[in-house]
């Protein structure tokens, strides 16, 4: 197992596409970690960026990362819209003291404005499992993932419970200070 910061650590969570391209980067805080995984935060106004983007945090959020490697899952603290937000994923791991992944362009969300739980982008993903040429094992185990994590947030189990996030939002604003 890969060393991990001490809880307070800033850094950059670094996506990437199967190819390798740069994608989303987000500013972060290393929060700690559970039996879920690896937490880190991001507070309100704080940097992220992609190629072409740089747009700043709307709200608190929480990411965990958790040890299989197949997905981050972010959970908002007051974003209008979107209250959980999961990146399904390959070889998300710790690289270098940061965290890294691939972005495999399938995502779970639970929306705040009547959509619900939903499985999004698969338009994208159909897309990009042609363009990318994404092993035919690889796509059927993200598919049954993110179907398991659709599940599991529409039912709002561990971790994606509103306990799990109220402790790691607090373990945010005491360690990740919005003028660092």
């Amino acid at each position: 197992m890969t060393a991990r910061p001490v809880p307070g650590t800033r850094m950059t969570f670094r996506w990437r596409k199967w190819d390798g391209a740069p994608h989303w980067e987000h500013d972060s805080v290393f929060l700690g970690s559970d039996a879920h995984g690896d937490w880190v935060g991001q507070r309100d106004g704080w940097r992220s960026a992609r190629p072409g983007v740089v747009a700043p945090s709307h709200g608190d959020s929480i990411t965990l990362i958790p040890p299989s490697g197949e997905f981050a899952a972010t959970i908002n603290d007051t974003h209008p819209r979107i209250r959980v937000y999961i990146d399904i994923g390959w070889d998300v791991r710790w690289d270098g003291g940061r965290p890294t992944g691939i972005d495999m362009d399938l995502d779970v969300v639970r929306a705040l404005d009547g959509r619900g739980v939903f499985i999004d982008d698969l338009d994208e993903w159909a897309e990009h499992r042609e363009q990318y040429g994404y092993p035919g094992d690889i796509v059927e185990r993200l598919e049954s993932v993110a179907r398991e994590l659709e599940s599991q947030v529409a039912a709002a189990t561990s971790p994606f419970d509103d306990a799990t996030a109220a402790y790691w939002f607090e373990v945010l604003r005491d360690l990740g200070s919005n003028d660092d």
